[in-house]
């Protein structure tokens, strides 16, 4: 059994070959086959489904509660911000640059790591299941929920994106909306009462002034945003529409059908329409053992206003892992290398309170 020292180091070394292997969403082939060898060099079966690749602990029982280890392996593309090579892997000053990195390579391998401590252990009280998924950043169809009838069925979940080791016990879910604000289409040089950008004004400002009556006491406010608006093709025509797009992060008080039947009720568009509804909030109880462990480890618990695999659970899920959220999708992304060897070390001691 390698020590927890040498799993570190190897967990590094899988981290910067990842990062110097591009793998953007759906393009995840090249590094599934890097996590494939991570099994394979330590001797655990593994399964593969499109680019998701996942596992089980060796003395896997059914009768058992399973916890879910899980992260991703895809990656944003880079932005034009770049002064380093995305794709080449440098450590500076204790810094570990490179695309994914952060969001969420350092988590990924570091729970790659705590299964692997955890692979040949007797008599847990949870099974372990490790999926390492892909299509998260696109909430494509081939991503972790196309993985939820294939594995064993899953009563609690880890799931790896960085938080700074700090508990996050609830995370918004998001829909988007496409509306469409109407008028009547004429040449600009004849009157016109009922312009469809000037009837957006006062829709604009419903969405800036609306307010949702229930807030969370981990999450906050629902937030809704108004985030794209087209509308005209010729500086001459008056155009039959304008049409909006609306982000709407949304609560743990709220379904997303019951944020789709409000703003059908009560917006002030002609219509609108939700692009999805399957991104929904996540939470775990506070008094969950395994939030209890955290605390007692000294780790702090907040609500999470960024999206993650969480979203396609149903299960309790906490979110928990190295790094910092506001260095994801950032130019010149990075992990600190300590942040990787205390998220290992942490997720164990967590699990050992849990599970053993």
């Amino acid at each position: 059994m390698k020590t927890q020292q040498e799993l570190t180091l190897e967990a590094i070394e899988l981290l910067k070959n990842l990062i110097e292997t591009p793998s953007f969403s759906s393009e995840e082939n090249q590094t599934a086959l890097l996590l494939e060898n991570w099994f394979i060099s330590n001797t655990i079966p593994f399964k593969r489904n499109v680019h998701n690749i996942w596992a089980v602990n060796r003395y896997y029982d059914e009768s058992k509660p399973t916890l879910l280890l899980n992260s991703h392996h895809d990656t944003v593309k880079p932005n034009n911000g770049y002064t380093k090579d995305p794709f080449k892997a440098i450590i500076e000053d204790g810094k570990l640059y490179g695309l994914g990195s952060n969001d969420a390579g350092g988590c990924l391998v570091s729970l790659l790591a705590t299964f692997t401590h955890f692979y040949h252990e007797k008599d847990l009280t949870y099974n372990l299941v490790i999926v390492a998924s892909a299509e998260e950043e696109s909430s494509g169809d081939n991503g972790l929920n196309s993985m939820l009838s294939i594995i064993p069925n899953i009563d609690v979940a880890i799931v790896g994106e960085p938080t700074l080791m700090n508990l996050a016990v609830a995370e918004k879910g998001l829909v988007v909306f496409d509306a469409i604000v109407k008028g009547t289409p004429s040449h600009a040089a004849h009157p016109n009462t009922n312009n469809a950008i000037y009837n957006s004004i006062n829709v604009l400002k419903w969405f800036e002034n609306y307010q949702f009556k229930k807030s969370s006491d981990a999450l906050g406010d629902v937030k809704m945003t108004v985030t794209q608006i087209n509308a005209g093709k010729q500086h001459n025509a008056i155009p039959s529409e304008v049409k909006l797009v609306v982000d709407v992060r949304v609560n743990d008080k709220y379904t997303n059908q019951e944020i789709v039947n409000i703003l059908q009720q009560e917006s002030p568009c002609d219509t609108i329409e939700p692009r999805g509804i399957k991104l929904s909030s996540s939470s775990i109880p506070i008094n969950h053992e395994l939030i209890k462990a955290g605390i007692s480890l000294g780790r702090k618990t907040y609500g999470s206003p960024t999206l993650s695999d969480q979203s396609v659970l149903s299960c309790p899920s906490l979110k928990l892992g190295p790094g910092d959220s506001t260095r994801s999708h950032t130019a010149d992304e990075f992990i600190y290398l300590h942040e990787i060897k205390e998220g290992i070390k942490i997720y164990i001691n967590l699990l050992n309170k849990v599970i053993v």
